[in-house]
């Protein structure tokens, strides 16, 4: 089984939605968590705007609680999915060796190789912020899944 873990800052916004995505388009077969580099919002449900936008598209992610990345995560995921740079670095400095560093990658680059970017974090932004990272989720997470859907 195939566990793949999502991750931004808080857990709240980013990594629920792409969570809720890529579940949604993978069998039983793996499983998707999500975390956050910071523990601002451990136990909180995801943002309401990110609660409304997952429904919006027939997706819910309310059962989803925040929780804080940790050195174990490295041993529990096979695939570690950082919304961003920023991110992206704070996982990197918890790896302990070559083989945790190379589980962890930036989504959007399964949407634009190599080009290493970022996706936007909507929280101080309006409900459009939250349209625009669900799509850029959206298209990663469909990437995703249709590679790791025929390789198994």
């Amino acid at each position: 089984m195939t566990k793949i873990l999502m991750v931004c800052l808080g857990n709240i916004c980013r990594s629920p939605l792409a969570e809720g995505i890529l579940k949604s388009k993978l069998d039983s077969n793996f499983i998707v968590e999500s975390a956050g580099t910071a523990a601002y919002h451990v136990g909180n449900k995801p943002d309401p705007r990110s609660i409304a936008v997952a429904r919006q598209n027939g997706l819910n992610i309310t059962n989803q609680r925040a929780r804080k990345f940790n050195k174990q995560d490295f041993e529990d995921f096979d695939i570690i999915y950082a919304m961003d740079n920023s991110n992206y670095q704070n996982i990197i400095a918890l790896a302990e060796n070559s083989q945790q560093k190379e589980k962890v990658k930036l989504i959007l680059n399964e949407s634009f190789p190599d080009k290493n970017l970022d996706v936007p974090d909507p929280y101080y932004g309006g409900d459009k912020g939250f349209e625009n990272v669900y799509n850029m989720l959206d298209n990663a997470c469909e990437i995703i899944a249709k590679r790791i859907n025929t390789s198994s």
